[in-house]
């Protein structure tokens, strides 16, 4: 099966929170299609950031674009209610993270959301294989989640060829995802590699004009 359509999905972890809304609503005009929340719970990972309030506020706000969530928790199943009650279209968490990973996948997709799944730089592929198949979209971290702005690991090009291949082989549409650290100059090798979604949080809301940075990441991915 070939790659689905490449996806630009900013984090919203780098905007300026005093203008969410307006924030969100100017990356989307600018081309983006998605909205990723990198959410915190300084016990996981070492930082504290958004709660389900934060994704109710944008719906509320009038964006009705696919809001992607990323659940650096433990436990999982709370958090995956709240932010599927809130507005989510799509979760992803760790593996580690969850008592039973199968059962929170299965949440997610009960309460109409997308279910995925999170691998970290230092963890096997081998940890998706007895849920691959349930599977909306894989999250590869380029980075040790719990800070933005930090740099790619360019080992994690070789994870994103592993994981291309093995969904072509399942002939499955499932997500590619790649976080961490993606910005102008490694984009397109990102994309070599297999992924088709792809988060960016300072690359984009740190520049000045969103819709250049959005333009030049796409015209380096098609």
């Amino acid at each position: 099966m070939a790659k689905q359509n490449n996806i630009i999905a900013p984090s919203i972890l780098s905007a300026d929170f005093a203008n969410l809304g307006k924030e969100v609503e100017n990356v989307l005009e600018a081309g983006a299609e998605w909205i990723h929340f990198d959410v915190m719970d300084n016990h996981f990972v070492p930082n504290l950031t958004i709660g389900p309030m934060v994704c109710k506020s944008l719906r509320d706000y009038g964006i009705e674009n696919h809001l992607d969530v990323h659940l650096m928790v433990e436990p999982v199943d709370d958090l995956i209610k709240m932010f599927a009650d809130a507005g989510a279209s799509s979760i992803t968490f760790h593996p580690e993270a969850s008592k039973d990973p199968e059962k929170s996948l299965s949440l997610i997709s009960d309460l109409g959301c997308k279910p995925g799944l999170v691998v970290n730089p230092d963890i096997s592929l081998d940890v998706l294989n007895p849920y691959i198949e349930d599977l909306y979209m894989v999250l590869l971290m380029s980075v040790f989640p719990g800070f933005g702005g930090q740099a790619f690991i360019p080992e994690v090009l070789d994870k994103i060829s592993e994981l291309r291949k093995t969904i072509d082989d399942l002939n499955k549409k499932i997500r590619l995802e790649i976080d961490g650290g993606v910005k102008v100059d490694n984009i397109s090798k990102i994309s070599e590699s297999g992924a088709d979604t792809f988060v960016a949080g300072s690359a984009i809301f740190n520049e000045e004009n969103y819709k250049d940075t959005i333009t030049k990441f796409k015209s380096l991915i098609d």
